[in-house]
Protein backbone atom coordinates (compact mmCIF):
# COMPACT_ATOMS: atom_id res chain seq x y z
CA UNK A 1 0.00 0.00 0.00
CA UNK A 2 1.18 3.52 -0.64
CA UNK A 3 1.54 6.01 2.13
CA UNK A 4 -1.06 8.78 2.13
CA UNK A 5 1.83 11.21 1.71
CA UNK A 6 2.18 9.92 -1.84
CA UNK A 7 -1.42 10.64 -2.83
CA UNK A 8 -2.71 13.75 -4.59
CA UNK A 9 -2.66 16.97 -2.71
CA UNK A 10 -4.92 17.40 0.26
CA UNK A 11 -5.22 19.73 3.21
CA UNK A 12 -2.68 17.74 5.21
CA UNK A 13 -0.42 16.82 2.32
CA UNK A 14 2.31 19.26 3.28
CA UNK A 15 3.38 19.76 6.85
CA UNK A 16 6.16 22.29 6.33
CA UNK A 17 5.66 26.04 6.46
CA UNK A 18 4.61 27.99 3.40
CA UNK A 19 8.15 29.28 3.04
CA UNK A 20 9.50 25.73 3.03
CA UNK A 21 6.94 24.38 0.58
CA UNK A 22 7.93 26.19 -2.58
CA UNK A 23 5.16 25.87 -5.12
CA UNK A 24 6.06 24.97 -8.71
CA UNK A 25 5.23 27.48 -11.38
CA UNK A 26 2.51 26.62 -13.84
CA UNK A 27 4.24 25.00 -16.78
CA UNK A 28 2.65 24.71 -20.17
CA UNK A 29 5.92 23.80 -21.87
CA UNK A 30 7.22 20.29 -21.37
CA UNK A 31 10.56 21.31 -22.82
CA UNK A 32 11.02 24.03 -20.22
CA UNK A 33 10.26 21.54 -17.46
CA UNK A 34 12.82 18.84 -18.24
CA UNK A 35 14.99 20.69 -20.73
CA UNK A 36 16.85 22.95 -18.32
CA UNK A 37 20.62 22.40 -18.24
CA UNK A 38 21.60 19.88 -15.60
CA UNK A 39 24.23 20.69 -13.03
CA UNK A 40 27.30 18.49 -12.85
CA UNK A 41 27.23 15.62 -10.32
CA UNK A 42 28.16 16.84 -6.86
CA UNK A 43 30.93 14.25 -6.62
CA UNK A 44 32.98 16.43 -8.98
CA UNK A 45 33.02 19.28 -6.45
CA UNK A 46 35.94 19.44 -3.98
CA UNK A 47 35.01 18.83 -0.33
CA UNK A 48 34.54 21.92 1.80
CA UNK A 49 37.41 22.87 4.13
CA UNK A 50 35.17 22.21 7.13
CA UNK A 51 34.42 18.65 5.97
CA UNK A 52 38.07 17.95 5.17
CA UNK A 53 39.13 19.28 8.56
CA UNK A 54 36.54 17.15 10.38
CA UNK A 55 37.62 14.09 8.41
CA UNK A 56 41.31 14.60 9.16
CA UNK A 57 40.58 15.12 12.84
CA UNK A 58 38.56 11.89 12.89
CA UNK A 59 41.30 9.93 11.10
CA UNK A 60 43.85 11.18 13.62
CA UNK A 61 41.70 9.79 16.44
CA UNK A 62 41.74 6.23 15.06
CA UNK A 63 43.90 3.43 16.42
CA UNK A 64 46.34 1.74 14.01
CA UNK A 65 44.01 -1.27 13.67
CA UNK A 66 41.01 0.95 13.01
CA UNK A 67 42.91 2.84 10.33
CA UNK A 68 43.83 -0.43 8.65
CA UNK A 69 40.30 -1.82 8.80
CA UNK A 70 38.68 1.45 7.70
CA UNK A 71 41.05 2.43 4.89
CA UNK A 72 38.39 1.69 2.26
CA UNK A 73 35.89 3.96 4.00
CA UNK A 74 38.52 6.69 4.40
CA UNK A 75 39.39 6.52 0.71
CA UNK A 76 36.04 5.89 -0.98
CA UNK A 77 33.11 6.91 1.27
CA UNK A 78 32.06 10.45 0.32
CA UNK A 79 32.94 12.98 3.01
CA UNK A 80 29.32 14.12 3.38
CA UNK A 81 28.40 10.59 4.45
CA UNK A 82 31.55 9.86 6.43
CA UNK A 83 31.00 12.84 8.73
CA UNK A 84 27.49 11.60 9.56
CA UNK A 85 28.46 7.92 9.89
CA UNK A 86 31.87 8.22 11.56
CA UNK A 87 30.59 7.05 14.95
CA UNK A 88 29.06 3.95 13.38
CA UNK A 89 32.30 3.20 11.53
CA UNK A 90 34.17 2.75 14.82
CA UNK A 91 31.39 0.79 16.51
CA UNK A 92 32.22 -2.79 17.55
CA UNK A 93 29.58 -4.09 15.11
CA UNK A 94 31.06 -2.36 12.07
CA UNK A 95 34.64 -3.20 12.99
CA UNK A 96 33.61 -6.85 13.32
CA UNK A 97 32.03 -6.61 9.86
CA UNK A 98 35.31 -5.27 8.50
CA UNK A 99 37.23 -8.11 10.16
CA UNK A 100 34.83 -10.59 8.56
CA UNK A 101 35.33 -9.01 5.12
CA UNK A 102 39.11 -9.05 5.59
CA UNK A 103 38.92 -12.75 6.42
CA UNK A 104 36.79 -13.36 3.32
CA UNK A 105 39.36 -11.52 1.20
CA UNK A 106 42.29 -13.49 2.62
CA UNK A 107 40.43 -16.76 2.01
CA UNK A 108 40.31 -16.01 -1.71
CA UNK A 109 36.53 -15.66 -1.84
CA UNK A 110 35.28 -13.51 -4.72
CA UNK A 111 33.23 -10.61 -3.42
CA UNK A 112 30.84 -8.37 -5.34
CA UNK A 113 30.74 -5.50 -6.04
CA UNK A 114 34.43 -4.71 -6.65
CA UNK A 115 35.95 -3.18 -3.54
CA UNK A 116 36.31 0.32 -4.96
CA UNK A 117 32.60 0.37 -5.90
CA UNK A 118 31.09 -0.73 -2.58
CA UNK A 119 30.47 2.91 -1.67
CA UNK A 120 29.84 4.27 -5.16
CA UNK A 121 26.31 5.21 -4.03
CA UNK A 122 27.83 7.77 -1.65
CA UNK A 123 29.91 9.42 -4.38
CA UNK A 124 27.17 9.53 -7.01
CA UNK A 125 24.65 10.83 -4.45
CA UNK A 126 26.27 12.93 -1.71
CA UNK A 127 24.08 13.30 1.35
CA UNK A 128 23.23 16.94 0.64
CA UNK A 129 21.89 15.98 -2.81
CA UNK A 130 19.51 13.19 -1.75
CA UNK A 131 15.89 13.74 -2.79
CA UNK A 132 14.76 10.13 -3.28
CA UNK A 133 15.86 6.90 -1.57
CA UNK A 134 15.32 3.55 -3.31
CA UNK A 135 15.81 0.74 -0.79
CA UNK A 136 17.30 -2.44 -2.26
CA UNK A 137 18.26 -5.73 -0.65
CA UNK A 138 21.28 -7.84 -1.67
CA UNK A 139 23.80 -6.90 -4.39
CA UNK A 140 23.70 -8.95 -7.58
CA UNK A 141 26.09 -11.86 -7.21
CA UNK A 142 27.24 -12.65 -10.75
CA UNK A 143 30.10 -11.19 -12.77
CA UNK A 144 29.79 -7.64 -14.16
CA UNK A 145 26.52 -6.97 -12.36
CA UNK A 146 26.79 -5.21 -8.99
CA UNK A 147 28.62 -1.89 -8.91
CA UNK A 148 27.32 -0.33 -5.70
CA UNK A 149 23.91 1.00 -6.81
CA UNK A 150 20.76 -1.00 -6.01
CA UNK A 151 19.04 -2.51 -9.09
CA UNK A 152 21.75 -1.14 -11.44
CA UNK A 153 24.13 -3.13 -13.67
CA UNK A 154 27.04 -2.10 -15.84
CA UNK A 155 26.98 -2.61 -19.61
CA UNK A 156 26.98 -4.88 -21.49
CA UNK A 157 24.99 -6.78 -18.83
CA UNK A 158 21.27 -6.55 -19.71
CA UNK A 159 18.80 -5.09 -17.25
CA UNK A 160 17.69 -7.81 -14.79
CA UNK A 161 14.01 -8.79 -14.48
CA UNK A 162 13.29 -6.50 -11.53
CA UNK A 163 14.74 -3.49 -13.34
CA UNK A 164 12.81 -4.32 -16.50
CA UNK A 165 9.66 -4.17 -14.37
CA UNK A 166 10.78 -0.83 -12.91
CA UNK A 167 11.08 0.50 -16.46
CA UNK A 168 7.58 -0.76 -17.14
CA UNK A 169 6.27 1.04 -14.06
CA UNK A 170 7.86 4.31 -15.19
CA UNK A 171 6.30 3.95 -18.62
CA UNK A 172 2.85 3.65 -17.04
CA UNK A 173 3.44 7.01 -15.32
CA UNK A 174 5.32 8.59 -18.25
CA UNK A 175 4.32 6.94 -21.56
CA UNK A 176 7.17 8.62 -23.46
CA UNK A 177 9.78 6.87 -21.29
CA UNK A 178 12.16 4.63 -23.23
CA UNK A 179 14.50 2.08 -21.62
CA UNK A 180 18.20 2.47 -22.40
CA UNK A 181 19.42 1.02 -25.70
CA UNK A 182 20.81 -2.52 -25.88
CA UNK A 183 18.66 -3.59 -22.90
CA UNK A 184 20.87 -1.47 -20.66
CA UNK A 185 20.53 -1.30 -16.89
CA UNK A 186 22.97 1.42 -15.79
CA UNK A 187 21.23 3.78 -13.35
CA UNK A 188 24.04 6.23 -12.60
CA UNK A 189 22.06 9.10 -14.22
CA UNK A 190 19.38 8.69 -11.55
CA UNK A 191 21.98 8.59 -8.78
CA UNK A 192 23.64 11.75 -10.11
CA UNK A 193 20.23 13.50 -10.03
CA UNK A 194 19.62 12.77 -6.35
CA UNK A 195 18.21 9.22 -6.26
CA UNK A 196 20.06 7.25 -3.59
CA UNK A 197 20.11 3.63 -4.77
CA UNK A 198 20.99 1.91 -1.49
CA UNK A 199 21.11 -1.84 -0.88
CA UNK A 200 20.56 -3.22 2.61
CA UNK A 201 23.71 -5.36 2.36
CA UNK A 202 26.60 -3.82 0.45
CA UNK A 203 28.60 -6.96 -0.36
CA UNK A 204 27.96 -10.60 -1.27
CA UNK A 205 29.96 -13.70 -2.16
CA UNK A 206 29.94 -14.65 -5.81
CA UNK A 207 26.92 -16.83 -6.64
CA UNK A 208 25.75 -16.96 -3.00
CA UNK A 209 22.75 -14.73 -2.38
CA UNK A 210 22.55 -13.27 1.14
CA UNK A 211 25.95 -14.72 2.03
CA UNK A 212 26.90 -11.50 3.82
CA UNK A 213 23.53 -11.01 5.50
CA UNK A 214 23.48 -10.48 9.27
CA UNK A 215 27.16 -9.58 9.36
CA UNK A 216 26.68 -5.89 10.12
CA UNK A 217 25.72 -4.22 6.84
CA UNK A 218 22.07 -3.99 7.85
CA UNK A 219 22.91 -1.85 10.86
CA UNK A 220 25.25 0.39 8.83
CA UNK A 221 22.81 1.03 5.98
CA UNK A 222 20.02 1.67 8.48
CA UNK A 223 22.23 4.38 9.96
CA UNK A 224 22.60 5.81 6.44
CA UNK A 225 18.81 5.87 6.00
CA UNK A 226 18.44 7.47 9.41
CA UNK A 227 21.02 10.11 8.43
CA UNK A 228 18.98 11.02 5.35
CA UNK A 229 15.81 11.35 7.41
CA UNK A 230 17.61 13.46 10.00
CA UNK A 231 19.74 15.73 7.78
CA UNK A 232 17.48 16.29 4.78
CA UNK A 233 14.98 18.38 6.71
CA UNK A 234 13.24 19.77 3.65
CA UNK A 235 11.92 16.32 2.85
CA UNK A 236 12.83 13.17 0.91
CA UNK A 237 10.77 10.50 -0.87
CA UNK A 238 11.48 6.93 0.28
CA UNK A 239 10.54 4.17 -2.19
CA UNK A 240 10.20 0.90 -0.31
CA UNK A 241 9.31 -2.09 -2.50
CA UNK A 242 8.68 -5.35 -0.67
CA UNK A 243 8.27 -6.15 3.02
CA UNK A 244 12.00 -6.01 3.93
CA UNK A 245 12.32 -2.54 2.38
CA UNK A 246 9.17 -1.45 4.21
CA UNK A 247 10.74 -2.52 7.48
CA UNK A 248 13.78 -0.37 6.73
CA UNK A 249 11.74 2.83 6.54
CA UNK A 250 9.37 2.06 9.42
CA UNK A 251 10.98 4.72 11.60
CA UNK A 252 10.92 7.53 9.03
CA UNK A 253 8.95 10.61 10.11
CA UNK A 254 6.05 10.67 7.65
CA UNK A 255 5.06 14.18 8.62
CA UNK A 256 8.38 15.40 7.25
CA UNK A 257 9.07 12.87 4.48
CA UNK A 258 7.06 10.92 1.91
CA UNK A 259 7.11 7.11 2.14
CA UNK A 260 5.71 5.11 -0.79
CA UNK A 261 5.41 1.35 -0.38
CA UNK A 262 4.34 -1.49 -2.66
CA UNK A 263 5.26 -5.04 -3.60
CA UNK A 264 8.74 -5.74 -4.96
CA UNK A 265 9.26 -5.33 -8.73
CA UNK A 266 10.53 -8.90 -8.99
CA UNK A 267 8.67 -11.08 -11.54
CA UNK A 268 7.64 -13.10 -8.50
CA UNK A 269 5.49 -10.28 -7.12
CA UNK A 270 5.25 -7.32 -9.52
CA UNK A 271 1.93 -8.49 -10.95
CA UNK A 272 0.34 -7.93 -7.53
CA UNK A 273 0.38 -4.14 -7.75
CA UNK A 274 3.80 -2.79 -8.69
CA UNK A 275 3.06 -1.68 -12.24
CA UNK A 276 0.17 0.62 -11.36
CA UNK A 277 1.45 1.96 -8.02
CA UNK A 278 2.20 5.33 -9.63
CA UNK A 279 5.32 5.82 -7.52
CA UNK A 280 7.40 7.66 -10.10
CA UNK A 281 4.82 10.32 -10.81
CA UNK A 282 3.79 10.59 -7.15
CA UNK A 283 7.46 11.13 -6.29
CA UNK A 284 7.68 14.07 -8.67
CA UNK A 285 4.37 15.55 -7.56
CA UNK A 286 5.60 15.56 -3.97
CA UNK A 287 9.05 16.90 -4.84
CA UNK A 288 7.52 19.66 -6.99
CA UNK A 289 5.55 20.86 -3.98
CA UNK A 290 8.59 20.84 -1.71
CA UNK A 291 11.33 22.02 -4.05
CA UNK A 292 9.56 23.56 -7.04
CA UNK A 293 9.76 22.43 -10.65
CA UNK A 294 13.56 22.29 -10.55
CA UNK A 295 13.44 19.71 -7.76
CA UNK A 296 11.75 16.86 -9.61
CA UNK A 297 13.58 13.76 -10.83
CA UNK A 298 14.17 13.29 -14.54
CA UNK A 299 13.62 9.52 -14.83
CA UNK A 300 14.88 9.36 -18.40
CA UNK A 301 17.90 7.22 -19.23
CA UNK A 302 18.26 8.17 -22.90
CA UNK A 303 19.41 11.54 -24.20
CA UNK A 304 16.57 11.95 -26.72
CA UNK A 305 13.80 11.46 -24.22
CA UNK A 306 14.68 14.08 -21.61
CA UNK A 307 12.23 16.76 -22.79
CA UNK A 308 9.34 14.48 -23.66
CA UNK A 309 8.18 13.48 -20.17
CA UNK A 310 5.07 15.31 -18.91
CA UNK A 311 5.20 17.72 -16.01
CA UNK A 312 4.09 16.23 -12.67
CA UNK A 313 2.33 19.49 -11.74
CA UNK A 314 -1.12 18.06 -11.01
CA UNK A 315 -2.63 21.56 -10.82
CA UNK A 316 -1.86 22.23 -14.50
CA UNK A 317 -5.07 21.89 -16.60
CA UNK A 318 -3.04 20.94 -19.67
CA UNK A 319 -1.55 17.98 -17.85
CA UNK A 320 -4.92 16.85 -16.58
CA UNK A 321 -6.33 16.92 -20.09
CA UNK A 322 -3.35 15.02 -21.41
CA UNK A 323 -3.83 12.35 -18.79
CA UNK A 324 -7.48 11.81 -19.68
CA UNK A 325 -6.73 11.48 -23.38
CA UNK A 326 -4.09 8.81 -23.06
CA UNK A 327 -5.15 5.47 -24.49
CA UNK A 328 -5.27 2.60 -22.09
CA UNK A 329 -2.02 0.66 -22.00
CA UNK A 330 -2.25 -2.56 -23.91
CA UNK A 331 -1.43 -5.63 -21.92
CA UNK A 332 0.27 -8.58 -23.51
CA UNK A 333 -1.65 -11.87 -23.36
CA UNK A 334 -0.47 -14.01 -20.51
CA UNK A 335 0.58 -17.60 -21.15
CA UNK A 336 -1.80 -20.20 -19.84
CA UNK A 337 -0.80 -22.11 -16.74
CA UNK A 338 -2.30 -25.32 -15.54
CA UNK A 339 -1.62 -25.04 -11.81
CA UNK A 340 -0.38 -22.78 -9.06
CA UNK A 341 2.72 -24.95 -8.75
CA UNK A 342 3.65 -24.55 -12.41
CA UNK A 343 2.87 -20.82 -12.18
CA UNK A 344 5.25 -20.34 -9.26
CA UNK A 345 7.90 -22.53 -10.87
CA UNK A 346 7.78 -20.53 -14.08
CA UNK A 347 8.18 -17.22 -12.25
CA UNK A 348 11.07 -18.62 -10.20
CA UNK A 349 12.75 -19.72 -13.44
CA UNK A 350 12.47 -16.18 -14.84
CA UNK A 351 14.10 -14.71 -11.75
CA UNK A 352 16.81 -17.37 -11.57
CA UNK A 353 17.95 -16.60 -15.10
CA UNK A 354 19.58 -13.47 -13.67
CA UNK A 355 19.85 -14.62 -10.05
CA UNK A 356 18.84 -11.20 -8.71
CA UNK A 357 15.56 -12.07 -7.05
CA UNK A 358 16.50 -14.99 -4.80
CA UNK A 359 16.30 -12.69 -1.77
CA UNK A 360 12.64 -11.95 -2.44
CA UNK A 361 11.83 -15.50 -1.32
CA UNK A 362 14.46 -15.67 1.39
CA UNK A 363 13.57 -12.30 2.96
CA UNK A 364 9.91 -12.07 1.96
CA UNK A 365 8.44 -15.61 1.97
CA UNK A 366 4.94 -14.17 1.76
CA UNK A 367 5.61 -13.68 -1.96
CA UNK A 368 5.75 -17.41 -2.61
CA UNK A 369 2.88 -18.08 -0.24
CA UNK A 370 0.73 -15.54 -2.09
CA UNK A 371 1.58 -17.11 -5.42
CA UNK A 372 0.57 -20.54 -4.19
CA UNK A 373 -2.76 -19.19 -2.92
CA UNK A 374 -3.71 -17.69 -6.28
CA UNK A 375 -6.17 -19.72 -8.36
CA UNK A 376 -4.81 -21.56 -11.38
CA UNK A 377 -5.42 -19.98 -14.77
CA UNK A 378 -7.39 -22.12 -17.16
Amino acid sequence: MTNPAGQKRGANHLTSSAADAKKPKSNGSITSFFGAPKSKPAESKPPSPALSSAKQKWIASLTPEQKELLQLEIDTLHDSWLVQLKEELVSPEFLNLKRFLLKEKKSGAQIFPPENEIYSWSRHTPLHNVKVVVVGQDPYHNHNQAHGLAFSVRPPTPAPPSLVNIYRGIKVDYPSFQPPPNKGGLLTPWADRGVLMLNTCLTVRAHQANSHANKGWERFTQKAIDAVARVRTRGVVFLAWGKPAGNRVAGVNRQKHCVLQSVHPSPLSAHRGFFDNGHFKKTNEWLAERYGADGVIDWSLTSKEKTDMPSPDIESPSVLVEETKRPAEKTEPQPQKTSTVSKAAELVKVADEFEDDDDVFQEDPDVLEALMREPALS
